[in-house]
């Protein structure tokens, strides 16, 4: 039996980015009918990672239950998937300090998501640390699939890395995971800068479609996304018309080939006036849900309850080979 993991940040708010670059795939994941029966499927919110830059204390609680709730409502089936809190299973960062003992230094300074956030924040040990944490979420589970964006793999790297260590150091202990990464769905640009990737901390509102945006912000944001110079679509388009294919391919559940081909000839406005009612259609069946699920959080509550313990039986279980190899009382 084949384990996926993988999880988001309770930070900012969940994007369509978000969704296309890693809900959608975990849906497809789940649904797929080779794997149903020969995968286990874990979805966490990884809220220890959240806390490696600041945090309101209160808002990330709700943020928390915000992105859980809307992993339902994206189509995550909890009688398919695991969802859990990271923080509700302390096996994360225990498993972390004892590989923080075989990782390099070295290895944490070349790291361009720490080179990235320590730009911007307080270089703190917990951001230095990030990529540890993250190896060990994967590997507790003893993790053969990652589903991340492009922007992860080199953790995935690290990851393996870690992982062939150990296993050369202690005997043979961990598989090795291996990233999933969607090419044609992969960066998911900003629609005010098509050089950027769309992200939760972009200081423009406008260059995000957050999943829980009114009709009014998503038809807004779409009319205001950046072009270029050109009237219609080209079967060859620019990179910030093709970001804007790309975000409909995915809603329209098909091909970027096919998307272009139906598109071609279309005026910019017309093609924005089409995107825009997709999205709109798409996104509000997902709030509708969301709605529905925050309207008492006593399921939401039980899910993540069941997913933290089954989480434990599995991640208690590599532990305690870790600990006896590594000479760490049980």
């Amino acid at each position: 039996m084949k384990t996926v993991f993988s999880g988001v940040q309770p930070s900012g708010n969940l994007h369509i980015g978000n969704y296309i670059g890693a809900l959608s795939q975990w849906v497809n994941l789940q649904n797929s009918e080779s794997r149903i029966q020969n995968s286990e499927l874990f979805f966490c919110i990884v809220d220890l990672h959240a806390i490696t830059v600041p945090q309101d204390p209160k808002i990330l609680q709700e943020k928390v239950l915000e992105v859980a709730a809307l992993y339902l409502a994206c189509g995550i089936n909890p009688k398919k998937a695991h969802i859990f809190i990271q923080s509700e299973n302390p096996d994360h960062p225990y498993f972390t300090w004892l590989l923080n003992t075989i990782t390099p230094f070295g290895q944490l300074e070349r790291m361009t998501q720490f080179k990235e956030k320590s730009e911007k924040h307080e270089a703190n040990v917990g951001l230095f640390d990030y990529p540890v944490l993250m190896a060990s979420d994967i590997l507790l589970y003893q993790t053969d699939e990652v589903p991340v964006g492009e922007d992860q793999k080199q953790h995935i790297e690290l990851t393996r890395d870690l992982a062939e260590k150990f296993n050369k150091k202690y005997g043979e202990t961990f598989k090795l995971p291996v990233p999933v990464i969607q090419k044609e769905t992969a960066r998911v640009m900003s629609l005010q800068n098509p050089n950027s990737k769309m992200s939760k901390s972009d200081k423009d509102p406008l260059g995000t479609i957050n999943l829980l945006d009114s009709e009014k912000e998503i038809r807004e944001k779409v009319r205001r996304a950046v072009t270029d110079s050109g009237s219609s679509i080209s079967k060859n388009p620019s990179e910030a018309i093709a970001n804007l294919v790309t975000i409909y391919s995915v809603f329209k559940n098909q091909s970027f080939k096919n998307s272009t081909s139906e598109l071609v000839g279309k005026s910019y406005g017309e093609f924005k006036s089409i995107l825009a009612g997709l999205l709109v259609s798409s996104l509000s069946q997902i709030q509708k849900k969301y709605q529905g699920i925050r309207s008492g959080d006593k399921l939401l509550r039980q899910v993540l309850d069941e997913g933290a313990e089954f989480a434990k039986t599995k991640s208690s279980q590599t532990l305690k080979i870790v600990k006896e190899k590594m000479g760490i009382s049980a």
